[in-house]
């Protein structure tokens, strides 16, 4: 059974790339008493993710801030170094923060994981978008396959 518009978030642990090195960040840490827009991505430096996904929420983080959102946060299930890298090579400076999720742990306790072993890419996150409001889901935008819609930038700010 997969998370749903209401549930408080699973307690997992991601990855993030600091200026010390990679550090351990707990989901409560990430979003307790914030407003966060979050996405998930199947992979770093992969086609949609890279030319439309990422780029819309860093072109749209002034928009995001504007309507109350503190911070917007993309995962996926790649290692520290690469979301590190990649956000790096996106821009994504204090725009979008990049938090691994290497294990897939996060998209599995969701039940928002896939399998693309079809691909090369083993067990990896359903691309989507959410709104969470103190750790709870308030919006839940997931795509249907190979889809980039409803999981945008543009998308969750008409939600706002």
């Amino acid at each position: 059974m997969g998370v749903s518009v209401g549930d408080k978030l699973p307690e997992t642990v991601f990855m993030e790339m600091t200026e010390n090195g990679p550090e351990p960040r707990s989901t409560g840490d990430v979003f307790a008493g914030k407003t966060i827009a979050l996405f998930a991505v199947p992979g770093a430096f992969t086609p949609t993710c890279s030319a439309k996904h990422l780029p819309g929420f860093v072109e749209q983080a002034d928009a995001f801030a504007a309507k109350g959102v503190d911070e917007i946060v993309c995962t996926s299930v790649n290692d520290v170094f690469v979301m590190g890298a990649w956000g790096q090579s996106a821009g994504a400076g204090e725009k979008v923060r990049m938090l691994a999720d290497g294990n897939g742990a996060f998209a599995t306790a969701l039940g928002l994981e896939m399998d693309a072993s079809g691909f090369g890419m083993g067990q990896r996150s359903k691309r989507y978008s959410m709104l969470v409001k103190d750790g709870v889901v308030t919006e839940l935008n997931v795509e249907d396959g190979g889809e980039f819609k409803v999981s945008s930038a543009d998308y969750m700010l008409a939600q706002l």
